[in-house]
């Protein structure tokens, strides 16, 4: 005899996986393209901002500290 869905199985208690039958599964989703040219186009930003600002101001201040 088949036990619909929404009941228990017999000897499973109804707050587990096996006894729900639902919203335990996890099918995974490909993270599409433009989200990783973001993130690439994020990181290379923030290294040129780094080589072009941060790096230039370090070293007056490490030669000239106020």
């Amino acid at each position: 005899m088949h036990t619909p869905p929404s009941t228990p199985a017999a000897g499973v208690p109804a707050h587990s996986a096996e006894g729900e039958h639902r919203h335990h599964n996890y099918t995974t989703s490909r993270i599409p393209w433009f989200v990783h040219l973001i993130w690439i186009s994020f990181w290379v930003v923030a290294m040129l901002y780094i080589w072009q600002h941060l790096i230039p101001s370090m070293q007056i201040e490490i030669a000239n500290p106020p």
